[in-house]
């Protein structure tokens, strides 16, 4: 801090600094003169500071005054009275609220002013405000876990979005980390991220925090089953379970923190990359791991400080599936899971299943053996039904596919879709139904890629779909195998380039 020492029109300005000096140049010399020079001040003002032992910020008069009149001392009362009702008032509320009510009296360069008027009220007569206290982390004590979503980044796998959550999991003392891709916050993805998290890590801590878990009960209504397969997890891994408050985020704030730093790394990793899109999920998961790695080399220090207080795995994982026993296989050839139809082999109509649900998939077992792995789906209220399960029964009933419920499911991919359609085009519903089912058969049997080459092949050439033709060049196909990298490019019509010319002439001319 500096004061400023005005006398016969010339100014000198005086730090604390060129004070200290002063002193020090006195205590080996005497010569006032000479070491106000030195200094680099005035002889009067060094004898000032010598003859006091303040420094020139200690007699620095403190500024209590106004330097223009308060715009505000009117209606400051009005706007006071408005932040003790409501204290989350913003400042730019307020003034939008006095300018409507005092025309012309205040103009926009005055909203500063408000907003360091209504700050100083807050800090001096507001509400008080939340104390955070730091914490001190132990090594080996403490982990956090919790659930992010991963839209921001934009993320695709094979140019479509690929919609996801990670599972971030972080050693408190060390900032360890490392996360899982999973789809939802079920109790599956949680035991199925913390195992990878803790066998990754080759150890545990001693206790586990995550938020109040909401999202992960399946059954809101009961919550038992949840907290007891929860706590039959912690148990296997010797874990201590705890959870932050309700509404209170900041208390898991190490992993919150943690998801904001590690979504900005991998953003700025993409950046580098110069692409968003990944070829396959494993490429994107090497690329999640690799992340992890070089965000982890830093730390290496204090986890190797933390390992000698963290206890041993156990011989084996616990599994991380729901059972589901009991399940009833309809008279559609279809079971009711998680609130999502799935369809079976028609052999297991009328008999109990029980299910296995894992994050991504479950099985179906039946007389203790796996008969189906079939990929879990994500919400409720969908369905997912094979063709090969059902399509022997169909061609048999061909009249019941045309409104079949999950008539959308028996459409592989568009180019079945769009034979179908051709075949409607041509033949009256039923017919169109019977030939379609034929067609649908033959992929169950002799390969659904083999009969999706041979619908194309046959779209291409402009011939007429029937089963007997795609039967045909299935077999033709066989005989010649498609090579991997074999290209077609049509031909390009320059002519419509010459029209396109030609049409933008007319008007250039008629503006001339």
């Amino acid at each position: 801090m500096v004061i400023q020492d005005v006398r016969k029109g010339a100014s000198w300005v005086v730090s604390d600094n060129q004070v200290r000096r002063l002193r020090k140049l006195m205590q080996d010399d005497n010569r006032l003169a000479v070491n106000a020079a030195k200094a680099g001040m005035d002889e009067k003002t060094a004898r000032k500071y010598m003859n006091c032992e303040r420094l020139p910020s200690e007699m620095a008069a403190e500024h209590t005054w106004r330097t223009r009149e308060d715009p505000f001392q009117g209606v400051w009362s009005e706007v006071r009275l408005f932040l003790e009702m409501n204290p989350g008032l913003e400042a730019k509320t307020l003034f939008d609220h006095l300018q409507r009510c005092y025309p012309g009296r205040f103009t926009d360069g005055q909203l500063r002013t408000l907003q360091r008027e209504v700050r100083r009220w807050r800090a001096l007569e507001g509400p008080a405000k939340e104390v955070f206290f730091a914490q001190e982390h132990r090594p080996g004590y403490l982990c956090q876990s919790d659930f992010t979503y991963m839209h921001a980044v934009g993320v695709s796998i094979g140019g479509e979005v690929f919609d996801h959550l990670l599972y971030h999991f972080v050693l408190t003392y060390s900032n360890w980390e490392t996360g899982s891709i999973c789809f939802s916050e079920s109790y599956e993805s949680l035991s199925g991220g913390l195992q990878e998290a803790l066998w990754e890590l080759r150890a545990a801590p001693q206790v586990h925090q995550t938020d109040r878990l909401t999202a992960a009960v399946s059954h809101p209504g009961r919550p038992e089953e949840f907290t007891r397969r929860y706590e039959a997890l912690l148990r296997h891994y010797g874990l201590e379970g705890r959870k932050c408050r309700a509404g209170q985020p900041h208390e898991n704030g190490d992993v919150e923190q943690r998801h904001y730093r590690f979504k900005r790394a991998v953003d700025q990793a993409l950046m580098l990359r110069g692409s968003r899109d990944f070829p396959t999920r494993g490429d994107y998961e090497s690329f999640l791991r690799k992340l992890f790695a070089q965000l982890n080399v830093g730390r290496r220090a204090r986890l190797e400080a933390e390992r000698p207080f963290l206890h041993p795995l156990p011989a084996a994982k616990l599994d991380s599936f729901k059972r589901l026993s009991d399940i009833r296989v309809t008279s559609g050839s279809v079971i009711q899971v998680a609130k999502n139809t799935y369809s079976v082999e028609s052999r297991l109509i009328g008999e109990n299943v029980a299910v296995r649900l894992y994050a991504e998939y479950l099985e179906v077992w039946y007389a203790q053996r796996c008969v189906e792995r079939i990929p879990r789906l994500r919400g409720e209220g969908k369905h997912h039904v094979q063709y090969r399960h059902v399509i022997e029964w169909l061609v048999k009933k061909p009249a019941a596919f045309e409104n079949y419920r999950f008539r959308a499911d028996l459409f592989p991919s568009s180019h079945f879709r769009r034979a179908y359609d051709e075949l409607k085009g041509r033949l009256s519903v039923n017919r169109a139904a019977s030939a379609y089912l034929e067609i649908l058969q033959l992929a169950a049997g002799r390969g659904e890629s083999l009969v999706e080459r041979a619908l194309q092949a046959l779209s291409d050439r402009h011939q007429d779909l029937s089963c007997e033709a795609v039967e045909t060049e299935v077999a033709r196909l066989r005989e010649r195998p498609r090579t991997a990298d074999e290209v077609r490019v049509a031909e390009v019509d320059f002519a419509a380039y010459d029209s396109l010319l030609e049409a933008t002439e007319v008007p250039y001319a008629a503006s001339l």
